[in-house]
């Protein structure tokens, strides 16, 4: 699965955007110092996400919406179309 796969997974399992729930992670005062593991018990208990698309949604708390290009452009399950994640939704696409 790609990394945008992961973020628009997150939109259809919870009904909000990546960008939604990362203000609401703001709101809570989490930020790029929050450790990991308290946003995926939040994520958890109040979205019953899992671990990977808990931690797709952390990478861009802590490191914002660009990824490096390793899987830019490769024929693999795990290719993206692009080094700048998508979190504004998938209506918006």
């Amino acid at each position: 699965m790609s990394f945008q796969a992961y973020l628009d997974g997150i939109e259809k399992k919870t009904g909000k955007t990546p960008a939604e729930l990362l203000a609401e992670a703001a709101q809570r005062g989490y930020d790029a110092t929050t450790k990991a593991g308290v946003v995926l018990e939040w994520l958890k208990t109040d979205y019953d996400l899992g671990r990977g698309h808990g931690m797709a949604l952390y990478h861009v708390l802590k490191n914002g919406t660009e990824i490096s290009d390793k899987h830019v452009g490769s024929t693999g399950t795990h290719r993206d179309e692009s080094t700048t994640l998508r979190i504004d939704g998938l209506a918006n696409r």
